[in-house]
């Protein structure tokens, strides 16, 4: 019976790794949709949220199925829990990568003008946030999960520096108020994500060591 229990705790982690990977090519794809204005990667995105929207209710049923079968204990029932809300969390991720590619798309409608940011600097700090945290999943390493909710002040920064940028932009050259709105938005989702990718390294502490971080880094910042 234990060990029927902890094959299907192995296939849970494999089934939410597999999302993980989903939602980690869709934020990529929306960020080289930005950068290219393609819009057959924009569709990519789009299409391919319905696997994620999928594999996120089998998670669901596969865990809840577990908690009410086999009861579990200590680290086992931080685990399962972990993984109900890192699975709600990569399934947000892909929402906002969706999110991303709807303002391309109305981007690819406007003229184009020079707008001084770097959307995707935002982008892959973003990105590379979902993967820390995903890697820190996927060896139990409390320590590289910190990493990313260290990170998490840097890309606030970076979104404020956008949306200052975007601010002036629309208050200088009132011609591309639609194109600076939108560039906001797209570095807003990111953003987002990052806030996503934060919380599933939250989890994966709260599961490695039993302790509830949240918010702490915050406060440690605020105080600084």
């Amino acid at each position: 019976m234990r060990t029927r229990f902890h094959q299907s705790l192995d296939d849970l982690k494999e089934k939410l790794l597999r999302m993980g990977g989903l939602a980690e090519q869709a934020v990529d794809r929306a960020i080289e949709a930005y950068r290219l204005r393609d819009a057959n990667l924009c569709q990519q995105v789009l299409e391919g949220e319905r696997a994620i929207n999928t594999m996120e209710r089998e998670i669901d049923e596969l865990a809840l199925d577990l908690l009410a079968m086999q009861q579990p204990m200590a680290v086992d029932l931080r685990f399962i829990i972990a993984i109900v809300k890192i699975n709600a969390d990569l399934e947000r991720v892909g929402d906002q990568a969706v999110n991303v590619v709807q303002r391309v798309m109305e981007l690819l409608k406007l003229q184009d003008g020079e707008l001084s940011v770097d959307i995707p600097r935002v982008g892959s700090v973003a990105s590379t946030m979902v993967r820390t945290a995903l890697e820190s999943f996927i060896y139990a390493r409390a320590d590289v999960a910190e990493q990313v909710l260290k990170t998490d002040s840097q890309l606030d920064q970076l979104n404020a520096e956008v949306y200052h940028a975007m601010l002036k932009t629309m208050h200088e050259i009132p011609a591309l108020t639609t194109q600076a709105l939108n560039t906001l938005l797209i570095s807003r989702n990111l953003e987002r994500v990052g806030d996503h990718a934060t919380n599933i390294a939250e989890d994966v502490i709260f599961w490695v060591r039993g302790a509830d971080v949240r918010h702490l880094f915050g406060s440690q910042a605020a105080n600084r």
